[in-house]
């Protein structure tokens, strides 16, 4: 993986989210796995099964999240162009063979929710956008085929 770009807050919060799996999540799994390994004869032990399943999954996402803060370059919010779309750039796209316009901020994809308007640096249409400047039309391939977007604004 190349370095990864996030803002100070993303990183926070991604660090933030490590501690607590690695400080309570993996206490409260390891309690699970003692209750169940209490009940007895491992091989037929559903209980023991699942809280060594749950384990496996903690320790991959914790070694997910590592890997992405060990790699992660921190862009600084002062430093957000409002020339040419970059990471923590709030942009106001057009689409236009709709006239659509809609309103995103790229974030790392640790904190992409559409729903709150925030969108992947690798999302299509983040891709996309990256380095484009106000004026500048776009083209995403999506599935319904492409589709054209023009940069109405870009703010922090």
């Amino acid at each position: 993986m190349a370095v990864k770009q996030m803002s100070r807050d993303s990183y926070d919060k991604l660090v933030a989210e490590l501690n607590d799996l690695i400080i309570n999540k993996r206490k409260e799994v390891a309690e699970r796995l003692k209750v169940a390994r209490s009940y007895g004869d491992l091989s037929e032990n559903a209980e023991y099964d699942e809280a060594k399943n749950e384990q496996a999954i903690l320790e991959a996402h914790i070694a997910e999240l590592q890997y992405t803060i060990d790699n992660a370059e921190i862009v600084d919010d002062s430093n957000i162009s409002v020339d040419e779309i970059g990471m923590s750039s709030k942009i106001t796209i057009k689409r236009l063979d709709t006239g659509k316009i809609e309103t995103f901020t790229i974030v790392s994809t640790n904190h992409a929710n559409v729903r709150e308007g925030k969108i992947s640096d690798e999302s299509p249409i983040g891709k996309a956008a990256m380095k484009k400047r106000v004026g500048d039309v776009f083209i995403v391939d999506a599935p319904a085929g492409e589709l054209r977007f023009e940069v109405v604004e870009i703010s922090k």
